[in-house]
């Protein structure tokens, strides 16, 4: 793995981790803005407390060592939650501004998987 690659991976995983962190947390204890906005796209408050669970337990799959099949796990849940999100601001008649904070995650945790390094990919038993 390049330096360029190695930093790309870091500046965006770090990035994903800290959004997927803070979010979690205001989506447990249910901070009013994320408890606005998942009332205005009409989820039930239930649903706030499970994805902040996984979105914590997703930044510590990602951040630990190893495991690799658990982070394409955390991946995946950070796509689906992050591209349902995005639908459904779009779905709402929601403006740009409201779609770019989950749009923004969504491509972070793109550039994250895609140039993730070796040892953090899972490998083929072909090989």
């Amino acid at each position: 793995m390049t330096k360029r690659n190695k930093i790309i991976y870091w500046v965006a995983t770090i990035w994903v981790a800290l959004a997927m962190l803070a979010s979690g947390l205001q989506q447990i204890f249910h901070m009013k803005g994320f408890v606005d906005i998942l009332t205005h796209l009409g989820y039930p408050m239930y649903f706030m407390t499970i994805l902040g669970i996984w979105k914590i337990l997703g930044v510590v799959a990602l951040l630990i060592p190893k495991y690799p099949l658990l982070k394409e796990w955390a991946y995946a849940g950070f796509f689906f939650a992050m591209s349902g999100a995005g639908f459904s601001h779009i779905a709402s008649g929601d403006s740009i501004q409201d779609i770019a904070p989950s749009l923004t995650l969504l491509i972070l945790t793109v550039i994250s998987w895609y140039f993730r390094p070796e040892d953090r990919k899972i490998s083929s038993m072909n090989q």
